[in-house]
């Protein structure tokens, strides 16, 4: 009588697990040196990005160059826009880091804003017309939420070398470089907590494209 060898059952789970780790490894090398998926948690970039959306964030933009003026950049505010430490404890956080990398909620101190200002930069608001000036001219806007002004309260700023000034589209409701004037810093951004450039919008579908940069400087 003919016999026929018993197949493992083992050894197709075994198989599947070891495609699934690889997948992961697969992607969180892509996501770590290329090209990372950011969720949007907040209104401060209306009209242009909004509430819930998932943005591509290209890492490798700024090598071998800076932000520019119009970039939408993405920052870590740790130390700027946030406290260094979360106060969390270390297993939150991880849990955190989990849930932030599946793209199910969002960066805590992960920012996306617009520079408007890199190192050098003269940036003060707001002219007679009512518009951000850069450098002595005057910026037009076309980006900002409908009814918002350039900003609600007047400021003159220097901006150091190395770092970046970086405000909402959503002025009226959006934490940025203006949330820390006065405080050591003064809400300037070190160019090495920038993460990488905001290249499209990948989530919903309906809203799949790219996002312009336009000049908001001389």
């Amino acid at each position: 009588m003919k016999t026929t060898k018993r197949q493992n059952p083992l050894r197709g789970w075994r198989f599947v697990a070891s495609g699934v780790v690889l997948a992961i490894l697969l992607v969180s090398c892509v996501r770590a040196l290329w090209v990372d998926v950011y969720y949007i948690p907040s209104a401060s970039m209306e009209p242009l990005l909004q509430e819930g959306d998932r943005i591509a964030v290209s890492r490798t933009a700024f090598q071998g160059q800076e932000p520019r003026r119009g970039d939408l950049v993405v920052f870590d505010g740790r130390g700027s826009l946030d406290p260094a430490s979360s106060g969390k404890g270390p297993v939150l956080d991880a849990f955190t880091s989990i849930g932030q990398w599946l793209g199910v909620i969002g960066h805590d101190t992960v920012y996306v804003k617009r520079v408007i200002g890199v190192g050098g930069d003269r940036v003060r608001c707001c002219t007679v017309d009512g518009k951000l000036d850069v450098n002595g001219h005057p910026v037009p806007e076309s980006y900002l939420f409908p009814g918002d002004k350039a900003s609600d309260f007047a400021f003159d700023v220097l901006v150091p070398e190395d770092r970046l000034w970086v405000m909402g589209d959503h002025r009226s409701v959006s934490r940025d470089s203006r949330s820390l004037l006065g405080a050591p810093g003064g809400g300037m951004i070190p160019l090495d907590h920038v993460v990488g450039r905001a290249e499209s919008i990948v989530w919903p579908l309906d809203r799949f494209g790219q996002i312009p940069s336009p000049a908001t400087g001389p």
